[in-house]
């Protein structure tokens, strides 16, 4: 298919989800039924709106073949889910950002791939902190903290900061750390090699399985199995400290997996 025919046919498929998001009751309904099947009783009470309003919803709905009625219950169809669902996902991608705005509208996304920016929802739990004219150091110091008490880490480490380092190393040197995975480009760790006390207390310490990569990336992504943090740059190519994402639920940890596993 041509790029001409995509767009046509994108242009056609657009005026479908134009149909559906442009009428709020009838996204509210697909999203109400999307849960289990209804009765015009149980969308009624739900919905809050007159007997009319809801069946002229359904009959548009089901002429579409979204919905189907068997015996006096509403369900979704297939295509109805699937709609219905990337329907959701798209809500819950807007809340994410919305959520976090000053965050993603600060920094230079160009190296996250978009199939994980495409599941941004999966960061609607993750917290926004920032850093204050009345405390610098916030975000870093939040950071800290979140790594102090890991027992495993996986790093991709796009700067070269003893500040860091310097935390790195006293984690490792705690009986109860386990593991650290470091992901970082090769002038990253020539340096660090010139540096006697990092190569030794880093790159040949027996607890760290160093990565390298050949290309710079402006991502700075840490994760355990118990919380996930992101740090980014920002579009004039210096790195943010100021500025991070933390979060501690499945998702979010899903996403720094498959971020961490494209590099």
């Amino acid at each position: 298919m041509t790029s001409t025919q995509t767009r046509q046919e994108l242009t056609k498929e657009f005026q479908g989800i134009k149909y559906i998001l442009t009428s709020g009751m009838r996204s509210k309904l697909l999203l109400t039924i999307y849960e289990h099947p209804k009765n015009l009783d149980d969308l009624r009470t739900e919905l809050e709106k007159p007997s009319a309003t809801i069946l002229h919803g359904l009959k548009e709905l089901e002429t579409n073949n979204l919905i189907r009625k068997v015996n006096k219950y509403y369900e979704l169809t297939s295509n109805g889910y699937l709609i219905t669902t990337n329907m959701v996902k798209l809500i819950e991608n807007w809340y994410s950002v919305n959520k976090s705005k000053l965050f993603w509208n600060n920094h230079d996304l160009s190296d996250i791939p978009e199939d994980v920016l495409k599941n941004i929802y999966l960061l609607k739990d993750a917290r926004y902190v920032n850093s204050t004219t009345s405390d610098l150091s916030n975000a870093f110091n939040a950071y800290i903290k979140l790594i102090s008490r890991a027992k495993q880490l996986k790093i991709m480490l796009p700067i070269y900061s003893e500040n860091h380092f310097k935390h790195l190393i006293q984690i490792l040197n705690k009986k109860q750390f386990k593991s650290l995975e470091l992901v970082i480009n090769e002038e990253i760790r020539d340096a660090m090699q010139k540096n006697d006390y990092l190569s030794k207390s880093i790159l040949e310490n027996e607890k760290v399985k160093i990565k390298c990569i050949s290309r710079k990336i402006r991502i700075f992504l840490t994760f355990s199995e118990e919380f996930a943090s992101l740090t980014l740059f920002f579009k004039d190519g210096h790195y943010d400290d100021s500025q991070i994402l933390i979060a501690h639920d499945k998702n979010s940890i899903k996403w720094a997996v498959n971020l961490y596993s494209y590099f």
